[in-house]
C-alpha cells in the first residue's frame, strides 16, 4: 500500500506525522519503505538517523547545439517553436539554450530539419538510500540553483524498493513536485493546521487530489480548539478527518532536537497509533 503524507503549506506537521507512522509500522512488524521527496528541504533522516547507502546522480537531457551543422542549413528556429519553456530559442544566427528551464522533452530535437542538436545530461539533484531498522529510506536532494524538483521526485519513486507500506513525505504545496509525489497513491493524508491560512491551503490540496482522482483523508494538528469550519467543510466534501492533534510541548520540544515525538509525548503517541490501525484496516473504504 502506497501512502502519501501532504500538506497545503509548510511547517503543518507533515514530516513529524509521517516518521510516527513508519516507526509504528515497524514496531508492528511491517517492513516500511519511506520516500522523502520533499527533495528542497529534506529533513526525515534527522529524525530516522540510517545507515548511508547509496547516491545516484539525477540528470536532466538538455539540447547542445552543433553551430556549424545549424548555420550551414541556416537557422531556421523551430527548436524554438517547439519547446514551450522557452529553453532553447534562435536568435539572428545564433541558438541559445538555457539548461535550468529545460524539461529534457527532447522537442527541439525532433523538430530540428537539420538534425543539428543532441541532448547531453545535465545534473539536477542527488538520490540517496538509507537503512533504519526495518525503514528503507529513499530521500531526494535538488541541487543549489536547480529548478527541476519534479525529476528529482520521479527518481525517488522510481527507486522505492517493495514493502509492506510505502509511505511518501510529499513537498508541501500544489506545485508540480507535490503533484508528482502524490501521483499513483492509494490514499492521500492531508495533514493541516485548523488556523484560516491552513484551512485556504487545505482546500487548494484538496483539489489537487481531485485533479488526480485520488482518494484523500486529513488530520488537524495543533487544533487547540479552533477547526470548527475546516470541519463543517470537510464533512461537506467527503473528505474524513481521521485524527486531532493537539500543540504539545514535548512534541515541539522532541522535534527541535531531532527526536521522534512519539517517543517524547504518551498523548501524541496514542493518538498517532489510533491513526495508524484507521489508516492500514480502513483505508479501502475511504471515499473518493
Amino acid at each position: 500500500m502506497r501512502i502519501s503524507i501532504a500538506s497545503g503549506k509548510g511547517g503543518a506537521g507533515k514530516t513529524t506525522i509521517a516518521t510516527s507512522l513508519a516507526v509504528l509500522g515497524t514496531e508492528r512488524g511491517l517492513s516500511i519503505t519511506y520516500l522523502d521527496c520533499d527533495v528542497e528541504e529534506p529533513d526525515a533522516h534527522l529524525f530516522l538517523h540510517p545507515t548511508p547507502g547509496e547516491e545516484q546522480v539525477v540528470t536532466v537531457p538538455v539540447p547542445q547545439v552543433d553551430e556549424q551543422t545549424c548555420r550551414a542549413a541556416g537557422v531556421c528556429g523551430d527548436c524554438g517553436q517547439a519547446c514551450q519553456f522557452s529553453a532553447i530559442i534562435a536568435l539572428g544566427e545564433q541558438v541559445l539554450v538555457t539548461p535550468d528551464l529545460c524539461h529534457g522533452c527532447g522537442a527541439c530535437v525532433l523538430a530540428c530539419p537539420a538534425k543539428a542538436i543532441h541532448e547531453t545530461p545535465h545534473r539536477v539533484g542527488v538520490v540517496q538510500t538509507g537503512q533504519a531498522g526495518r525503514i528503507h529510506l529513499v530521500q531526494g536532494r535538488l541541487d543549489v540553483g536547480q529548478t527541476m524538483a519534479a525529476r528529482v521526485v520521479r527518481r525517488v519513486k522510481a527507486l522505492a524498493p517493495a514493502a509492506d507500506l510505502v509511505l511518501a513525505d510529499a513537498p508541501p504545496g500544489t506545485a508540480c513536485p507535490a503533484l508528482e509525489a502524490v501521483r499513483g497513491s492509494d490514499l492521500v493524508l492531508l495533514v493541516t493546521e485548523a488556523t484560516p491560512f491552513g484551512f485556504h491551503d487545505f482546500t487548494l490540496a484538496v483539489a489537487m487530489g481531485r485533479a488526480l482522482n485520488l482518494r484523500m483523508a486529513t488530520v488537524l494538528n495543533r487544533v487547540d480548539g479552533y477547526g470548527r469550519d475546516i470541519r463543517a467543510w470537510c464533512a461537506g466534501h467527503g473528505v474524513p478527518i481521521l485524527a486531532e492533534i493537539p500543540t504539545s510541548r514535548r512534541v515541539a520540544q522532541g522535534y527541535a532536537h531531532g527526536e521522534l515525538p512519539i517517543r517524547k509525548d504518551p498523548e501524541f503517541r496514542r493518538r498517532l497509533e489510533q491513526l495508524f490501525g484507521q489508516l492500514v484496516g480502513t483505508a479501502g473504504a475511504l471515499q473518493r
